[in-house]
């Protein structure tokens, strides 16, 4: 993780309370809240410099600044969706033919009668089959 020299982060601590202090002159209501993306700047801030610090440059309760870090830091650990991942499993088809054990056999009569035989395994007699479709008229 890359670190801020504290230059670097005094300039951002004075661009923040520039930001805020713009919105303290500009809004319409003394007791209106401070928006959430200056809540949210002044927590990053806290990752730079110290909350008490932030909160007395900021101008802001040391422990409304820590409610808003505690509440940040739960809503990054907490998991963006709740939703069950489920294992479904995806059978892919050989990318090649696997040797088969067995015969493929097509017979062709005269008449244009085909027969076609797979067989796994040659429990019968294929020559009695091939010889009684031949014969067959």
């Amino acid at each position: 993780m890359k670190t801020i020299i504290p230059a670097q982060a005094e300039h951002q601590l004075t661009h923040v309370a520039d930001q805020f202090d713009h919105w303290r002159q500009t809004r319409t209501t003394r007791g209106a809240s401070i928006p959430h993306d200056l809540w949210e700047q002044a927590v990053a801030l806290t990752a730079l410099c110290p909350m008490t610090r932030v909160a007395r440059r900021l101008r802001v309760s040391g422990g409304e600044l820590k409610k808003h870090c505690a509440a940040h830091h739960a809503a990054q650990s907490t998991p963006a969706s709740t939703t069950a991942v489920r294992f479904v499993e995806v059978t892919a088809p050989p990318t090649w033919p696997s040797p088969t054990s067995g015969a493929d056999i097509e017979l062709h009569r005269p008449d244009g009668t085909r027969l076609r035989i797979h067989a796994q395994d040659s429990q019968f007699s294929l020559m009695a089959v091939i010889r009684t479709f031949l014969e067959t008229p």
